[in-house]
Formats: structure tokens, sequence, C-alpha cells
């Protein structure tokens, strides 16, 4: 009699699982202002201590859902600093044409080098740090 009610428990806990997952798995992309500057120019504005990574994931959405880049590079114009478009505010200009400017960045994903770019899918990426799976809550 035993064996019951431990096996209903335990298909119950099966059956809620996919349930909790589902709630548990949760995709947070920073919620970032971006600002046209031209057909191919636009600005990222920092705000909530968004670093380096959430900036470029802001500039990849732009640049694929707004002015329809699926491929390609995008350029950071004019590296972080006063926003161009929301008054003290930080940003970060970023352009899908080579502004012609060579960087050095080695491996680093920067927002202080005029001239960095990366891959739109690349910088798509770095969104993928926002999800947040069952086991990064639960143990």
């Amino acid at each position: 009699m035993v064996r019951f009610p431990i096996a209903a428990s335990f298909a119950l806990a099966l059956t809620a699982l996919p349930a909790s997952a589902q709630i548990l798995h949760v995709f947070v992309a920073p919620r970032l202002d971006v600002n046209r500057l031209s057909d191919t120019t636009f600005e990222v504005i920092e705000k909530g201590g968004v670093g380096p990574r959430g900036v470029w994931c802001a500039a990849a959405n732009y640049a694929i859902h707004e002015l329809g880049k699926q491929r390609g590079r995008i350029y950071i114009v004019t590296p972080r600093g006063p926003a161009q478009t929301e008054a003290g505010a930080k940003g970060v200009a970023f352009s899908t044409q080579d502004p012609g400017i060579a960087a050095n960045t080695g491996y680093s994903v920067t927002t202080d080098v005029a001239g960095a770019n990366l891959l739109v899918f690349h910088a798509q990426q770095f969104c993928k740090d926002n999800i947040v799976e069952p086991g990064d809550i639960l143990p």
C-alpha cells in the first residue's frame, strides 16, 4: 500500500517538472534604447549597468530587426562616451558600413575603440548571456 502514494507522488512531480521548467526558462534581453542616426548608423544608449556584450547584443538586434542586416559586420563609429541622441546618457554609435577606421582589439569585446567590429551573428550571440536556465536557479 505504501508504493502507490510514492509512485503517485513521483508521477505528479514528473508532470509538474516541464511546467516549472518552462516558467524558469526565461529570456531577459537588455532593454536598451537604440536611436537611428542615419540609414546605416545608429546609437545604443547604455543603462542599467549593461556592459559591452549587452551593447553589442542591442546593436545586433537593431541591425537585424530594424535595418534588415542579417549578415555582414557592424562597426563602432563613435566609441562609448556622451550620447549624441540623449542628453546626460552614455552611448555607442554603430554603423553597418565600414567607416574605414582600423582597430586592433585582439580578442576583447569592447565599446571603447572606434573601428571595432563584429559579425552581426557573433554580436547577436551575446544576447544569449541573458537566458536563465532551470539549473541556474535550482540546484
